[in-house]
């Protein structure tokens, strides 16, 4: 099975890791988060997350999602990757979150596609018009 690291500013990561269990309905295994302060050294995080992906990675390898491409947790990110062992993708979201977890079981490389699939499929802008549509077809 595929670790999951999430690498974020702040608590997003375990917020993100408890909303998708409730989702999924039950604790994951093989899922962590490593959260980034604004004052922390990246030098002295760094370690640390070279630690989650290992306890991680059973065998199958490691995902690493971190929150905003560009910034210190992605830049730390970028320090982990391992071709064909630890992937990263950036622009966490819970629809990608998710995804990636229903297709663990699956090669790295696949985790990834589906992981950005998630992502990009869940960003869905929505009218009024069809919110009230969807609630009258739900009360029936």
């Amino acid at each position: 099975m595929i670790g999951i690291l999430i690498v974020t500013h702040g608590t997003l990561g375990d917020s993100l890791i408890s909303c998708a269990s409730h989702v999924l309905g039950g604790e994951p295994a093989q899922i962590a988060s490593l959260a980034v302060g604004g004052k922390d050294d990246p030098s002295v995080v760094l370690p640390k997350a070279l630690n989650m992906v290992e306890q991680l990675n059973s065998g199958d390898g490691v995902l690493v999602l971190s929150d905003m491409y560009g910034a210190t947790p992605c830049n730390i990110v970028v320090k982990l990757l391992q071709p064909d062992v630890v992937a990263g993708v950036a622009g966490v979201s819970l629809p990608m979150l998710v995804r990636a977890m229903t297709y663990r079981h699956e090669p790295l490389s696949v985790v990834v596609e589906k992981a950005i699939s998630g992502g990009r499929e869940g960003v869905v802008q929505f009218t009024s018009q069809e919110c009230k549509r969807y609630e009258q077809d739900s009360s029936n």
